[in-house]
């Protein structure tokens, strides 16, 4: 609504009551006079005669927003109260787990007008699917998998409709063990209520519920299921610099055929139970496509370099984005603010003319001051959009020098950084990491406005490249060239 208001799309906005506006009173009353700012007026259709702009009726209107705040304010104390002594009763807050039913309570004398309580209760036909997933559990010899795998056997699947375990178009098969591996370690199920906060301990409140396993039996296969995490191995966790980023030019299926089609590499590291942890490569799915990380990684710094600004051209540069942004934003466009100017001017010569008929008693008081009111509000509306032609430019150009720093010295700053350094600020600049069937980068993509900065660069480099032969042509034997203003050319 205020993004629309700079642009002067509407002139009044009606609410309701003060409460549909806003529940924050220094944010609704921050918005009313940013929009007063731009000619807009705020009523509200329970008292359409308070105009927040009055100094009376500014009171009451902050008077509304402080109590619509207290009444927020108290609505989600009350709930969270509510949903406490729910607890604290053993109800059961939140989604019903599977294999449970959400029942609603019978409760005889409450108030029609009043929420109507829920409690609950087992579902048999898929509480069944649970008890025995905890059998097959308890007998010690099924991992997960493996009890997934009987469960989808038995024709059993999710509550979602998901299987227990999904065949591939490859017929390569998938087994869903997490939601599994959840529920095998959700208390509820054992008759106790707990959060995942962890402010409410396993075994210290008890749920009013029918528990579909024992707190022995759940016990112990919280105990099986440790046992098996610590024997478990766990792949060493490799950090790839261009996950994500790193994609391939040309036709996999022939490395030599030139093309311009882009492919998505994969992160993978073979062998990874030897001790140095195993191989870090990219490679292409379903392809005998394969690069080494340090090779590739290895070739970014250079890449980077060159891709950086040069020092010298970054008034130049400056200069053109400005020019390039007003003209967008039209501080430089004339059809748009010469058609403001010119509305303008045409309303002080109508203003002019229509005020010599009323001092010739040609027009009526009445009508003078309905024209006048329109003629103000036309007056501020106009203005305000040419403000906002050079607001908008301004905010556009205040984020320049920060995008300039950065591009400016992105391969000196990127070998200086950390890994995980490394790899944010590639997240921030890069948008994507181009090879060659050989393994070359063949070009880096910048995000914006990186991108669009390095593109002017080149723009303002062809022009001083011009303004320089130009120069060499007419340039005496006597001459002497400057040195240069980049500072990573002589260090000076």
């Amino acid at each position: 609504m205020l993004d629309d208001a700079r642009l002067g799309r509407f002139s009044h906005v009606v609410v309701e009551r003060a409460d549909r506006f806003g529940r924050n009173d220094t944010e609704a009353l921050r918005a009313i006079d940013e929009l007063d700012e731009f000619g807009v007026a705020v009523r509200f259709a329970n008292h359409p005669d308070l105009d927040p702009m009055d100094p009376d009726d500014r009171v009451i209107v902050a008077l509304s927003f402080t109590l619509a705040r207290r009444e927020s304010m108290l609505s989600g104390m009350r709930i969270k109260g509510a949903g406490e002594a729910k607890r604290q009763r053993g109800g059961y807050l939140g989604l019903h787990p599977d294999g449970y039913i959400s029942v609603e309570d019978d409760e005889p004398g409450r108030k029609s007008y009043m929420k109507k309580g829920h409690h609950l209760e087992i579902n048999p036909e898929r509480a069944k699917i649970w008890r025995e997933a905890w059998d097959l559990l308890l007998e010690d010899r099924y991992t997960l998998a493996e009890i997934a795998e009987e469960l989808h056997a038995r024709g059993y699947r999710y509550r979602s409709g998901r299987p227990f375990v999904e065949i591939k178009a490859s017929g390569k098969r998938k087994v869903n063990y997490n939601t599994l591996a959840d529920i095998l370690h959700n208390w509820t199920y054992a008759g106790w209520i707990h959060n995942d906060e962890g402010t409410i301990p396993p075994k210290t409140m008890r749920g009013n519920w029918e528990p579909i396993v024992t707190t022995e039996e759940f016990e112990r296969g919280l105990d099986i299921l440790a046992r098996r995490a610590q024997n478990k191995y766990t792949k060493r966790k490799r950090q790839y610099l261009l996950r994500g980023l790193i994609y391939l030019a040309g036709d996999p299926k022939d490395p030599t055929a030139p093309g311009t089609r882009l492919y998505r590499m994969q992160c993978s590291t073979s062998n990874t139970r030897r001790s140095g942890g195993g191989t870090a490569h990219y490679r292409l799915e379903r392809h005998p496509i394969h690069f080494l990380c340090g090779d590739v990684e290895g070739q970014l710094a250079e890449q980077l370099r060159r891709v950086q600004l040069d020092v010298g051209l970054m008034p130049r540069i400056r200069k053109y984005y400005i020019e390039e942004v007003a003209d967008k934003l039209g501080r430089m466009r004339p059809d748009e603010r010469t058609e403001i100017e010119r509305t303008l001017k045409a309303i002080d010569e109508e203003e002019a003319r229509v005020l010599r008929l009323y001092a010739a008693s040609m027009v009526s008081e009445d009508n003078w001051r309905a024209l006048w009111d329109e003629w103000q509000d036309k007056r501020q509306r106009l203005r305000g959009s040419l403000a906002l032609l050079d607001q908008r430019c301004e905010t556009y150009i205040s984020d320049l020098d920060d995008a300039l720093n950065i591009i400016a010295k992105l391969g000196i700053l990127y070998e200086t950084l950390p890994f995980d350094d490394q790899e944010e600020l590639l997240r921030n600049v890069v948008e994507r990491v181009v090879l060659s069937p050989e393994g070359t980068i063949l070009r880096v993509d910048l995000l914006p406005p990186f991108g669009y900065l390095k593109d002017v660069s080149e723009k303002v480099a062809g022009r001083s490249e011009s303004a320089s032969e130009k120069a060499a042509e007419t340039e005496t034997p006597g001459d002497v060239a400057g040195c240069s203003s980049g500072v990573l050319d002589c260090g000076q």
